[in-house]
């Protein structure tokens, strides 16, 4: 079933904070490479996403949020506060698509919506990293990012392990 797909900036309210914070549990659980272990507790989440939206109210960064009625079924964040050199780029960060939802084109479509608010904020560059085990390096490739190499052993996998991360790029506004 294909959801009918509402995308939108988040802001910290109580429902939004626990969505988040429940969806960043079960990526966790299903081996979301997305900077933390499993087990991870709803608390150590809704903490995390405190700091996020937060960061958002700043400007420092955009959180998208796709939704399917009242139901949060995808994120993706858009890091906009880097260093004074390098005010042309931003940083794709926390894309999750709820399990029951991945392949429906969740991903993509919160992933084109970040690259016309980074164009909208004068970017011309996206980078981003995914795991090199179960990441989504299909998804961005699929949508025109470059591969710029691999580090190896670069994370802990949630369940344990280690994995590489693969590094991407993508410029803007250029055919």
């Amino acid at each position: 079933m294909k959801p009918e797909l509402e995308i939108s900036p988040l802001t910290a309210t109580p429902d939004t904070r626990t969505q988040l914070a429940a969806m960043l549990v079960e990526t966790v659980a299903h081996g979301g490479s997305v900077g933390f272990m499993y087990p991870l507790t709803p608390e150590a989440a809704a903490a995390f996403w405190d700091g996020a939206l937060g960061a958002a109210e700043r400007g420092e960064r955009i959180i998208l949020g796709g939704w399917n009625g009242e139901q949060l079924i995808g994120t993706v964040t858009l890091i906009l506060n880097t260093p004074p050199n390098q005010p042309h780029r931003a940083e794709i960060a926390k894309m999750m698509t709820r399990p029951q939802w991945r392949g429906q084109g969740v991903a993509a479509a919160l992933l084109r919506e970040a690259e016309a608010l980074a164009v909208q904020n004068g970017r011309t560059l996206l980078v981003l990293d995914t795991a090199s085990d179960e990441g989504a390096a299909g998804l961005y490739e699929g949508a025109g990012y470059i591969f710029a190499g691999e580090l190896p052993d670069y994370a802990l996998k949630p369940h344990g392990g280690l994995t590489g991360t693969r590094l991407y790029y993508r410029r803007l506004g250029q055919k």
